[in-house]
């Protein structure tokens, strides 16, 4: 009863015209995580002052945000998969995201791509098979990289209007083939988001060779086209850039989530959004190693 006084308490300084006061009980409601949301969406409801419900608005994003970077401190410590790296950051724009909706989905594609699949195919082959399914039977559609629309880069989007860009697309695509166990991966080209088909038989840590070396080919995440080699080196070429060997090396989980981050940040490069740009970089951050 003392807890629930003590919000209705500050529930009623949400307005209050002094800037310390406000700070103070928004600090205070923040502190009480989720079980505080309700009675601010509650308090929402029975307003009608813009500007007190944008005040309650921007509390309600700032619980979300703050238990979002703890879950994304877990997710990191623990090396979770990339599933659940691309669940986190969708959850970002959409709070409320209905997960298991997501996994559903993934679910079926998985499936009936297994389905298709065996042990007798070639690489290639086995890379036609995915693409059959995700880019054919499925109609996912790749859309050239813009920072107008957030939702082709996030995985739940991505999905359900099953348009998407080179890194909405190539994360499901990346999960797709984890649980299926075809070894994947992406790779750090500079200004592309780039797939590779490594060589399970080559040794990753070999010093001698170039780490190149350990890729049988590329895939384009957005329509699922193989490169060779020579395509990849004709792009270093044209772009004028040393192909140095830390180019090749595939991608950590944690990497891969910390570019979806810094490039979905640009979609909130303006005046009004720009705390949002800022909150996706530092969670960016909470990635390093």
């Amino acid at each position: 009863m003392k807890k629930n006084n003590e919000i209705s308490a500050l529930l009623r300084l949400i307005d209050d015209p002094d800037e310390y006061v406000y700070h103070t009980v928004s600090e205070k409601l923040v502190s009480l995580g989720k079980e505080i949301i309700p009675s601010l969406e509650n308090l929402w409801e029975t307003i009608s002052n813009e500007e007190t419900q944008e005040r309650i608005e921007m509390l309600i994003h700032r619980v979300h945000f703050r238990d979002l970077s703890t879950e994304f401190i877990h997710w990191k410590n623990n090396k979770g998969n990339l599933m659940q790296g691309a669940l986190l950051a969708a959850r970002y724009h959409y709070p409320d995201l209905e997960e298991n909706i997501v996994l559903q989905e993934i679910e079926k594609i998985r499936r009936n791509t297994w389905l298709e699949l065996s042990s007798y195919l070639t690489p290639m082959e086995q890379v036609n098979v995915v693409n059959s399914i995700f880019f054919n039977y499925y109609k996912q559609k790749g859309v050239e990289m813009s920072y107008d629309n957030p939702d082709h880069f996030l995985i739940n989007k991505t999905l359900e209007t099953h348009k998407g860009n080179a890194i909405g697309n190539g994360i499901i695509y990346l999960i797709l083939c984890e649980l299926l166990d075809l070894p994947v991966k992406a790779i750090h080209i500079p200004r592309q988001f780039i797939l590779a088909y490594m060589d399970n038989e080559y040794e990753a840590f070999n010093q001698k060779g170039h780490s190149s070396e350990q890729i049988k080919f590329y895939i384009d995440a957005l329509s699922g086209q193989m490169y060779a080699h020579k395509d990849i080196e004709a792009y270093f070429k044209k772009m004028s850039v040393h192909p140095a060997s830390s180019y090749f090396r595939p991608q950590k989980n944690e990497k891969v989530i910390q570019f979806l981050l810094e490039e979905l940040s640009k979609c909130f490069d303006n005046d009004r959004n720009n705390y949002k740009m800022d909150e996706l970089l530092s969670l960016s951050a909470m990635l390093d190693d």
